[in-house]
């Protein structure tokens, strides 16, 4: 029967009429849509897979680089990231990478086609960075999880070549370590003048200590090292922390114990989240007693 005839019928039934025929097609309609939903829903959920990496998180930064070296070259909405470049003769340069926009992107990763898609909550602010939430998702199709491992190891050795044979330098911000100013090239321990055999003796009770932790661990002792340097101003305190971390391949962490709201929590747990691989270096450490009577 040609369609013409079916819809003349259906427009002279009283029943459709009355509504019952459209009442019809309209639930047809919904059921098909909630089906097609949940049959993307499920879809999603077995045949494809997701990783979200928010601002928060330690390869939030790795990840972005990454994407800009691996996937600004294949979109056009694009946002811009400054940044400064210290040369060895100590110039500053400045440098712009491109990254994708806040939004949906496609990358290709080996042979593999990849949504990226940056999110940012206007209304919802890191308490400890001052800016708005992110996150970034990647979805791709396939179960191998591997694919997301690869990507974030090749994005941390990148974000490592960039600071390779430098020192970084971090400071205490709020409750957790950010980093400060430009990593700074690698001082060496010949260039700090200091009584024979000083600085030889620190570099090797250091070393001992670094490749002895399991020692620590057996006995429950707490796997710490400190070092008190003392002297006037000028005398090569800072200049020696600089060229011990070089050595060590560390970064240093300054905390400044005469800083306003330093209080003993929040110390402690500055102590506990350091980096992995630094020095706390304690300024002004005579500043904690000040208040205390002999």
């Amino acid at each position: 029967m040609p369609l013409s005839e079916i819809v003349s019928g259906l427009s002279t039934n009283p029943y459709f009429g009355a509504g019952f025929g459209l009442f019809g097609i309209g639930a047809a309609a919904a059921i098909l849509r909630r089906g097609s939903q949940g049959a993307l829903i499920l879809f999603r959920r077995h045949m494809m897979i997701t990783l979200e990496v928010p601002c928060r998180d330690k390869s939030y930064q790795w990840l972005l680089q990454w994407i800009t070296v691996r996937g600004a070259k294949e979109t056009q909405h694009l946002s811009v990231e400054t940044s400064f470049i210290q040369k060895e003769t100590g110039q500053i340069r400045t440098k712009y990478d491109f990254i994708p926009s806040i939004g949906k992107h496609l990358m290709r990763y080996k042979g593999i086609w990849i949504q990226v898609e940056r999110t940012r909550e206007q209304q919802t602010l890191d308490l400890h960075m001052g800016v708005p939430w992110e996150s970034v998702t990647l979805t791709a199709f396939g179960r191998n999880k591997q694919l997301y491992f690869d990507i974030l190891e090749e994005a941390r050795l990148l974000a490592l070549e960039a600071t390779e044979g430098k020192t970084l330098m971090y400071t205490a911000m709020g409750s957790e370590w950010r980093q400060f100013g430009h990593p700074r090239r690698r001082r060496p321990l010949s260039s700090v003048v200091l009584e024979k055999g000083v600085a030889e003796r620190i570099v090797t009770d250091c070393k001992e200590f670094i490749g002895n932790s399991q020692w620590y661990i057996d006995r429950g002792i707490p796997y710490r090292r400190g070092y008190l340097l003392y002297g006037p101003p000028g005398c090569g305190k800072s200049s020696f922390i600089t060229a011990l971390a070089g050595e060590l391949e560390y970064g240093i962490c300054l905390l400044n114990l005469s800083e306003r709201g330093l209080t003993d929590d929040r110390l402690n747990h500055l102590l506990n989240v350091a980096p992995e691989q630094s020095i706390i270096l304690l300024e002004d450490v005579d500043a904690a007693f000040v208040s205390r009577e002999m």
